[in-house]
């Protein structure tokens, strides 16, 4: 700012020609020329241009993955480590080091602006929703207390509710105190608010540990004989005094030293095999 201010004034106040300006200075004549021709007086500086990196094609992706982070418990965000493999999955091919980074920024900027403030809305639609809980009551009956458990369903807009008591919170109670409930009401609301009920879940899973995938059971076509053993009782001998006898099935030879029984026979002499009597 000096310079410039000190090449106007000995351009408009000292009268002094460009070529003079150039000689006392050392600026270029074109330097010379552009500062007296600006209307502003504008410090001059070097404006480096951002040339797109390799994260450059991922920062909405990361974005988005980070506004949704931001909604959930800290436990449950995603770290670095984690957002980094999920664009690399998509075709990124940088460092670590540059998600950390991006992260980072996002979160000391446009991260502090998302509010993960919630709240429960107060005002219904008539058959919106319903809440529901348990709470453990005292009743004495022929002389003797007794502790029970007594399930709420309220209807969120009209208020209505109804009470019904348990010896427990099993499944079975928690089944039929919605069924009862439902049916004294008058209806079903479009959905339901429960708090922290633990006697609705059976076990929670971790997200962590992958869910095993449920394998179907195929009985295989031929049997050999210690299967055959284990499913019939029979013992070896027994077997072969049976196919002697005509009275089960014989076996099919898969080698010189093979013999093998098929399924589809061993399940039809097990249905027709007499049940022994008691």
């Amino acid at each position: 700012m000096a310079m410039i201010g000190k090449v106007k004034r000995m351009h408009f106040r000292e009268k002094k020609s460009v070529r003079e300006i150039v000689r006392l200075t050392s600026l270029s004549r074109n330097t010379v020329r552009k500062w007296l021709k600006a209307a502003v007086l504008e410090e001059p500086r070097y404006r480096r241009s951002q040339a797109p990196g390799k994260l450059t094609p991922f920062h909405e992706s990361l974005k988005l993955a980070l506004k949704v982070d931001a909604h959930r418990p800290r436990h449950e965000r995603r770290t670095a480590r984690a957002l980094h493999t999920q664009i690399k999955a998509e075709g990124y091919g940088g460092g670590y080091s540059r998600v950390t980074d991006f992260v980072r920024a996002w979160r000391r900027g446009e991260g502090q602006s998302i509010s993960t403030t919630a709240f429960v809305p107060l005002a219904f639609e008539l058959g919106e929703a319903f809440q529901f809980d348990w709470s453990e009551e005292g009743l004495v009956v022929g002389g003797i207390y007794y502790r029970m458990q007594v399930s709420h369903l309220k209807l969120c807009a009209s208020r209505a509710f109804w009470l019904v008591a348990y010896p427990s919170q099993g499944h079975e109670m928690l089944f039929d105190a919605h069924t009862r409930s439902f049916t004294a009401l008058g209806g079903i609301a479009r959905r339901g608010i429960y708090d922290n009920m633990k006697t609705a879940l059976d076990k929670v899973r971790n997200p962590s540990v992958p869910t095993p995938r449920r394998t179907e059971v195929v009985t295989p076509l031929f049997l050999r004989m210690p299967t055959v053993m284990r499913m019939t009782g029979l013992g070896r001998s027994t077997i072969y005094r049976l196919i002697a006898e005509h009275k089960f099935p014989s076996p099919v030879r898969l080698g010189p030293r093979a013999v093998a029984w098929r399924s589809s026979d061993l399940d039809e002499w097990s249905e027709a095999r007499p049940v022994a009597a008691h």
